[in-house]
């Protein structure tokens, strides 16, 4: 039975009983209860966390009227099939972030993160006033989902490994675990790369499965306890320089919520993309902190020829979807790069040097 099918019978259903002593369905008061599938574990500090917080927020704002329970990955299905999930209705929505799903378009990648790409700042101002929110509808219309932010990990740590990465040749027969287009910037380097969700990391690293993985930076890295079975982590991560989690729902079900409960589910997600982006910022200082000091981690900077390779490598992989790609793979990478641009030449003259001068590193008082 098609799920509108079933609403207008609920409906229906609903009104034939009012007569009786029998309660109508929620349904049918306009209440409904939706399931968001996550690919982070129950409850993992940050992104987990945040599903929580997102979901009891939307109960409390809507009065009840849209409540979401939250699964975990692998408890109503694995982290990496809530995509499939959420297209066949299974889910009504899910907690992820975009490129894990690249094999299904490439132009995924620009809604999470892509090497050397935007920052989380920059992101935003694409897709709240340059034109990338609108790519993304056109994007996940193909879909039946549409697709909103729900904050950011900020710029990323380049991982952990088990080697020295002196130069580019220590990247040949590498096994990482990278996902997104940081994945094939290590490919087209000579290292094999795999894909692994948070649960399955540390066992994989511990066992020797892989020899190198990047996950997010010190606050999720701490968590997963990474440190115990690596022995460098490298920085700085310009594989994923400000990392979107998303939070997708079925268009299905998303046009048979009341206009109401659409905008604060909409004003809910603008508000996590500032609490889990200040979270992310708040805690990794003192989580790096802890590794250095507590941990004794080898914190280490790649060289600038790695740096170069990387940037070489993944300038040709976003160059060749620009020029290359499907049609709308080429929308979505011209804009991206063109407001790339446009917000670098800002970010110069703004962050950047402000940065930079306050690594002059004047003392207060």
């Amino acid at each position: 039975m098609k799920r509108r099918g079933f609403v207008g019978g609920a409906a229906a259903a609903g009104g034939a009983v009012a007569a009786s002593s029998f309660p109508a369905p929620a349904i049918a008061q306009g209440n409904q209860s939706w399931r968001m599938v996550t690919t982070w574990p129950k409850n993992f500090p940050g992104q987990g966390t945040a599903a929580e917080r997102f979901a009891k927020t939307v109960g409390e704002a809507t009065d009840g009227r849209l409540t979401i329970q939250v699964y975990g990955a692998g408890e109503l299905v694995p982290a990496f099939e809530s995509f499939d999930a959420v297209q066949s209705g299974a889910a009504e929505c899910m907690h992820a972030t975009p490129y894990y799903w690249q094999g299904k378009s490439q132009a995924m990648n620009f809604f999470s993160t892509v090497p050397f790409g935007m920052t989380t700042h920059e992101l935003v101002a694409w897709m709240k006033y340059g034109g990338g929110q609108e790519l993304w509808d056109e994007l996940y219309d193909g879909f039946g989902l549409k697709g909103f932010h729900g904050g950011s990990t900020g710029v990323q740590m380049g991982g952990w490994f088990n080697k020295e990465i002196n130069s580019l040749a220590d990247i040949q027969g590498l096994k990482m675990r990278i996902p997104g287009l940081g994945g094939e910037m290590m490919r087209r380097l000579g290292a094999t790369v795999v894909n692994l969700p948070a649960g399955e990391i540390f066992p994989s690293l511990q066992g020797g499965a892989i020899d190198a993985t990047e996950w997010v930076g010190p606050f999720n890295d701490l968590t997963l306890g990474l440190y115990k079975v690596a022995k460098y982590y490298y920085w700085p991560g310009v594989h994923e320089p400000g990392t979107e989690v998303e939070i997708s729902v079925s268009k299905e079900s998303w046009d048979q919520l009341p206009a109401d409960v659409q905008r604060i589910f909409e004003m809910v997600a603008l508000a996590e993309e500032t609490l889990l982006t200040a979270e992310f910022n708040a805690r990794n200082g003192d989580a790096l902190d802890a590794l250095i000091n507590q941990h004794n981690v080898d914190f280490r900077e790649f060289p600038e020829d790695v740096l170069k390779g990387f940037g070489q490598a993944s300038g040709e992989i976003i160059a060749e979807m620009r020029d290359s790609g499907d049609e709308i793979t080429k929308k979505i990478a011209t804009s991206f790069l063109e407001q790339r641009q446009k917000l670098a030449d800002w970010s110069r003259y703004g962050e950047r040097a402000y940065m930079n001068a306050r690594a002059l590193d004047f003392a207060y008082g």
